[in-house]
């Protein structure tokens, strides 16, 4: 795959799979070179000091909170509500540690520094958005549960040996709210909050950083915390978080799953070592004080995640396609609500040349509303050509093409 950006840049940088014994944190400036540690593996006074637990909590939130959707016998629109907007103590999870947790979905979705501290209405309609998947759930296809679905009537419907649950016309919401998620959650933390210099630099931070000073009873400055935080929407719930790319693709049913199926690509087989790199890389220059090469890693970071996100719109799309073709509509009606989602997590992408996202919020409100638009029945009605042109608008705001996407190997 293409590597469109940055290259003067590295010039100066030098990539080295190697370990420091540097007091401060496993990694070295030597002639402004930074040398990044061969896993994600920094300390301080020989103290761990990479936190992101916040992150993890989250994640796992998000996940308990999809399967949810699919609770018919106990979920309720109040259930899955409350575990959307968590609040501590509540016992709204099967773990004990995430009811006593203070953090929640919720809050943090559409929230970014970046994005949308300014714009507040944007935000609220998004989260508002999320809402209406859980109440569409509960309103619309619980009480269908054992309904054959058919053209203007949710229920359930065949896809292969598996039973998806679709609305009347023909949305699997569980698959909307999920892939959502990891645009207007696991991406916009990432991209537009922790790695955003209005985050790493805030206040003090950049004094504080280059005189080691550490948040209160921590072995970490506040940039470097800010910086793990974003690494812990990708790898917060990886087997080994300090190097997981041996089971990429596993951890998780968000942002880490489909990084490790885009990197399963030939096409794309490099992208999720590109991403880790730059993640450790950029975390060694934190250590090391050096900020043009802390930018550099995240603008990269920031690149490869939209593009990630893209390919995978693309793909459902494509595979969506082909399912309508053969009229095959579980396989369809499956592949296109995860498109959809895809489709959404558009908006939260962020691109280097403007540092705005690759898509406007109008263009992504034209893409799934021409999704649904074809005929009165929404996805029963979609038409093939329909779901090429969004792939073809979607891979013309980067380097690969809709073949290449469309592929998993």
């Amino acid at each position: 795959m293409k590597n469109l950006l940055f290259a003067a840049t590295f010039i100066s940088v030098l990539f080295a799979s190697c370990s420091s014994d540097d007091d401060n944190g496993t990694a070295m400036e030597i002639d402004n070179e930074v040398v990044a540690p061969a896993t994600y593996t920094f300390t301080r006074n020989g103290e761990n000091s990479v936190s992101f637990s916040g992150q993890t909590t989250r994640i796992m939130m998000a996940g308990e909170l999809v399967s949810a959707f699919k609770n018919f016998d106990t979920a309720t629109e109040n259930s899955l509500k409350a575990m959307f907007a968590h609040v501590e103590g509540a016992a709204d999870f099967d773990s004990d540690a995430l009811n006593a947790s203070d953090k929640n979905v919720r809050s943090k979705t559409a929230a970014s520094t970046d994005y949308f501290a300014a714009n507040t209405t944007e935000s609220t309609l998004i989260k508002n958005t999320f809402d209406s998947y859980i109440t569409t759930q509960t309103s619309e296809v619980f009480p269908n549960e054992n309904t054959v679905a058919e053209p203007g009537t949710a229920g359930q419907i065949a896809d292969g040996s598996s039973v998806r649950y679709v609305t009347s016309q023909g949305l699997e919401m569980n698959q909307l709210f999920a892939k959502g998620l990891i645009g207007a959650l696991m991406a916009d933390q990432m991209l537009n909050n922790y790695l955003g210099t209005a985050v790493l630099d805030e206040a003090d931070n950049r004094s504080n950083n280059d005189n080691d000073i550490t948040e209160t009873d921590k072995a970490y400055t506040t940039m470097e915390h800010k910086w793990d935080e974003a690494y812990g929407y990708l790898f917060g719930t990886s087997a080994d978080p300090a190097n997981p790319l041996a089971t990429i693709g596993e951890d998780d049913s968000f942002l880490n799953k489909y990084v490790g199926s885009v990197a399963g690509d030939s096409d794309f087989s490099e992208i999720a070592t590109e991403i880790f790199d730059a993640f450790k890389l950029g975390r060694a220059a934190i250590v090391a004080k050096n900020y043009e090469v802390r930018d550099a890693q995240a603008a990269i970071i920031r690149q490869k995640i939209s593009e990630v996100i893209a390919i995978r719109a693309i793909y459902y799309l494509q595979n969506g396609k082909t399912a309508i073709e053969n009229e095959d509509f579980g396989a369809a009606f499956h592949d296109l609500s995860e498109g959809y989602g895809f489709v959404y997590s558009l908006r939260f992408t962020r691109n280097n040349q403007d540092d705005n996202s690759f898509f406007t919020r109008s263009e992504v409100d034209e893409f799934t509303e021409a999704m649904l638009n074809d005929g009165e029945h929404g996805l029963w009605d979609v038409n093939p050509a329909t779901l090429d042109t969004i792939s073809e608008a979607i891979a013309a705001k980067f380097s690969f093409t809709v073949a290449q996407a469309a592929t998993a190997d």
